[in-house]
């Protein structure tokens, strides 16, 4: 780990602040030759109240599991946003770092796939084995935040 995906997971931890999720306040940041191309954070579309505002959470409302149903929510995923920023602006991320205060859900992980997004740092776990079989059979290198950090003391 470098002083690099020190400060670029700071700055992911401060993205996923602005969150609009009772849940979890998840935060993305693409990157690409250490230049920040977008962010993201989890929320709802444009136009759409967020839980916050409704004062309250869907799935808690329908008892939904962490790590199912993910359709079933108002919100978008920080790294979805992230991408969604991307293509709207027309930035290229096409070999970037994703740095994500959480590890991607499998619908995330597919459009961080698509993208050509070839590297990703994330500080949580999040229960999607899944995401992770599918980030190794495409070769994108997927890194635990702490493991990083292990690997510097050393």
């Amino acid at each position: 780990m470098d002083k690099w995906d020190e400060r670029f997971m700071e700055l992911t931890r401060h993205v996923g602040g602005w969150a609009s999720c009772f849940r979890r306040k998840v935060g993305a940041v693409i990157v690409r030759e250490k230049r920040v191309m977008t962010t993201g954070y989890n929320g709802a579309p444009s136009g759409i109240p967020s839980c916050m505002e409704k004062g309250e959470c869907l799935r808690e409302k329908l008892n939904i599991a962490s790590g199912t149903r993910a359709e079933l929510c108002y919100g978008v995923h920080a790294e979805q946003n992230a991408i969604i920023q991307a293509a709207k602006y027309g930035i290229n991320i096409t070999g970037a770092t994703l740095y994500c205060t959480h590890q991607p859900c499998v619908i995330c992980a597919k459009m961080i796939i698509n993208a050509g997004i070839r590297r990703v740092v994330y500080d949580e776990g999040y229960p999607d084995e899944f995401s992770m079989q599918l980030f190794r059979e495409a070769g994108t290198v997927i890194e635990k935040y702490s493991d990083l950090q292990d690997r510097k003391e050393k």
